[in-house]
């Protein structure tokens, strides 16, 4: 396992540490809100009115209106019937399920994220593509009137998209409720960024989905939300664990609904940096990656050690064990500069040519 790089300041494009500058391609602030100095100043903006945090309950005497108008805003953004905004993604997800804990079978997909576990058993590796084809079988030979299905919006480690075709095909005789963690796509796939959501088929009358989210990736903020229907919504409200725990910190609410020119304009400098990377790059083949998506897997992890050397900073750690071989990806963001992405074609085409790799 190589040794971290240590750095006493945030990376955005680049990454400073004592010895170096790096090119930063890694990491998971797509959108670069978190160096981004247009919403910098919106926030600071935001934390002189609504203060540092706000330490009371969603359920208290005293209710600021700016959680009720998010969930407003992400509602109409997403076209799901409500929103609940919570501390976290890890929360929305650990909230919903527990919320479900007593409700029949859960079937969870291959790599589901951690914020679904109701324990580590619940993780496996597999193929999600097979296990697709296999989930209305598994539905159907549920014991339970009740299925709850949990599973991821994509797969942001080896870069493969998800089709949610399998929704219309499951057995019509049980309850049914998916919960999608949409944590890798939120902000950045789907209509306008929205995510999954807007990307899913029209669902059977005995199908209900729920998706959760971080806000902390492509929207740079700390925070997390649950999509769903009024009624799911209502449910979770009810819970001990939602009145009991933290809301979101509502300078950062404030800020994002004053910042969505920002955010578009964002995603737009992504596409042209995707664009120029897959243009460019002389074997494309080289990588696993799909249309509009900024994170490149490649089986090839000497290119991390290539890259390092040439002041290029790439993720590459071991998963899902430290024991494990490690996941080389390429992370592109909205702080790259065109001429950037060109040093990095540049010494991805070189790597190429150094290491005899054609496809």
């Amino acid at each position: 396992m190589e040794t971290p790089l240590l750095t006493s300041q945030l990376p955005g494009r680049t990454l400073v540490t004592e010895t170096a500058t790096y090119l930063y391609c890694s990491g998971t602030s797509y959108l670069g809100m978190a160096r981004n100095e247009e919403f910098q100043a919106i926030l600071q903006a935001c934390f002189a009115t609504y203060g540092t945090n706000y330490s009371s309950s969603r359920l208290s005497n005293v209710q600021l209106k700016i959680f009720s108008e998010t969930e407003a805003y992400l509602s109409t953004w997403t076209g799901a019937e409500a929103a609940l905004v919570v501390s976290s993604g890890l929360i929305a997800g650990q909230l919903i399920v527990k919320t479900f804990a007593d409700t029949g079978t859960f079937i969870y997909g291959p790599r589901t994220h951690p914020a679904l576990w109701r324990t580590p058993i619940d993780c496996y590796q597999g193929d999600y593509t097979n296990w697709a084809k296999e989930v209305p079988e598994k539905v159907r030979t549920a014991t339970s009137k009740e299925v709850v299905i949990l599973t991821n919006s994509l797969d942001a480690l080896w870069v493969q998209t998800y089709s949610f075709d399998w929704i219309t095909k499951l057995p019509g005789d049980k309850k049914i409720t998916i919960i999608i963690d949409d944590s890798h796509g939120f902000g950045l796939t789907g209509k306008n960024g929205a995510g999954v959501y807007t990307q899913l088929p029209e669902l059977p009358a005995h199908v209900q989905v729920a998706v959760i989210s971080s806000f902390g990736k492509a929207l740079g903020i700390p925070g997390g939300v649950i999509l769903g229907n009024v009624s799911l919504i209502e449910n979770l409200k009810k819970s001990a664990f939602f009145g009991g725990g933290s809301p979101p910190v509502p300078a950062y609410l404030a800020a994002f609904l004053q910042a969505e020119n920002i955010y578009q304009q964002a995603r737009e400098k992504l596409q042209e940096n995707i664009t120029q990377f897959t243009n460019n790059v002389q074997q494309p083949a080289l990588f696993q990656s799909f249309t509009r998506y900024p994170v490149f897997y490649t089986r090839q992890n000497s290119l991390y050690a290539w890259l390092l050397e040439q002041q290029i900073l790439i993720s590459h750690f071991a998963y899902p064990t430290p024991a494990d071989p490690p996941i080389t990806r390429i992370i592109l963001n909205s702080l790259h500069t065109k001429a950037d992405i060109e040093v990095l074609t540049h010494q991805v085409n070189a790597f190429c040519a150094s290491a005899n790799i054609s496809y």
